[in-house]
């Protein structure tokens, strides 16, 4: 298997085009042409985890912070850790891809997999994405439906939450007369026709448009087929930011603290009070998630858990409702394990028998310093 043909399945899942601007997503380092020995996932990547996944015979390293962020106007392998990693990413042929905020507003993505690790159900987006979608529709002589249809299909259009394929269709009739220049493929130029046709429409991502119209253009049997773009003001089902579920049964305040603690292997957790005592309803948002908390609120959640919140955040919430820092790089990481069955299953149904691994070390820089007396 060739990294290419991981990326495009990792970017069907998590497009490139969901991220947010200027957020550097995608292949980082190396061709997407090479063959791949074994995978390596890391949050972040470091020396240490560069060299394990060497030691592992890696030679795709997924992380999910990207290793290029900041425009480099130099590599400078003496002055700059960066460079001096890409210096030997780049020397032992090693291929670096990653998923940040692209992989943080997919479904089942870094805030899925947080809330399913800490066992909430009936999950939903906190947030939605929108007006990232267009309605599509193209007139199609009957005949031809389903071959326009397929490739429709093919190119990404036609998804809506959990079901794909879908479309409307409505019967009526299509008119036109060809110049002495056509060649119409069905009837005769400079004659007037009328044709039954079928104004097939469909729900189409942004980042997929170019796609679905290129397959129309392929498959059309006329010469210039017609169709309309319409831009849509809707919720995306598949991408939004944070996820918001339910416990099965009610904790309370310090049983959920210390259930946090647990799951997420941490001993330092900031929070404020918030406005229950009891836990069922509860939002929560891998990495810096501040700006989530409004919504948070507006749905009634009990608690919101994520990172990276400010004083004066937890100074407007105090009251309203229960919000947990628990650690950007404590929320985060967990999503590797989503990855990782992703990954696996997509290898095991091409029939692969390449190895994935995550990192066994931590790349959090953050440390913690206890005073007792």
């Amino acid at each position: 298997m060739t990294c290419n043909e991981l990326i495009k399945y990792l970017e069907d899942w998590a497009p490139p085009d969901v991220s947010m601007e200027r957020d550097n997503v995608g292949l980082q380092v190396g061709s997407g042409r090479d063959k791949i020995r074994n995978i390596f996932l890391c949050l972040e990547l470091n020396e240490k985890a560069l060299n394990e996944a060497t030691k592992k015979n890696c030679n795709f390293i997924f992380t999910h912070h990207p290793l290029i962020y900041k425009p480099l106007h130099k590599i400078d392998t003496q002055n700059n850790p960066t460079a001096k990693l890409i210096e030997k990413i780049i020397k032992s042929r090693i291929i670096v891809y990653s998923a940040h905020t692209n992989l943080d507003f997919s479904k089942g993505g870094v805030s899925f997999e947080l809330a399913n690790a800490l066992g909430l159900k009936n999950l939903e987006f906190l947030q939605y994405r929108a007006c990232n979608q267009f309605k599509l529709v193209a007139f199609v002589p009957e005949k031809h439906l389903e071959k326009v249809s397929v490739a429709v299909f093919e190119a990404g259009g036609g998804l809506i939450g959990e079901y794909k394929k879908c479309s409307y269709r409505l019967k009526g009739e299509g008119t036109f007369e060809g110049s002495e220049k056509t060649n119409p493929a069905i009837g005769t130029k400079q004659t007037f026709e009328t044709v039954r046709e079928i104004r097939l429409e469909v729900l189409v991502d942004s980042w997929n448009l170019n796609k679905v119209i290129a397959n129309i253009l392929k498959v059309h049997p006329y010469e210039e087929p017609a169709f309309d773009i319409y831009p849509l003001m809707n919720k995306n089902s598949n991408y939004g930011e944070g996820v918001i579920g339910e416990f099965d049964k009610i904790k309370s305040v310090v049983q959920f603290l210390h259930h946090i603690s647990r799951t997420l292997n941490t001993s330092t957790l900031r929070y404020c009070k918030g406005k229950v005592n009891k836990i069922k309803k509860v939002a929560v948002c891998g990495g810096s998630g501040a700006e989530l908390i409004s919504s948070a609120i507006k749905t009634k959640a009990d608690a919101f858990v994520t990172a990276d919140i400010k004083y004066h955040a937890f100074q407007d919430a105090e009251g309203q409702i229960l919000i947990i820092d628990a650690g950007h790089y404590e929320t985060e990481i967990l999503s590797l394990n989503g990855v990782k069955r992703k990954i696996e299953n997509f290898l095991t149904a091409n029939g692969e028998t390449i190895k994935v691994f995550k990192y066994s070390g931590s790349t959090n820089p953050i440390r913690f310093y206890n005073y007792k007396e």
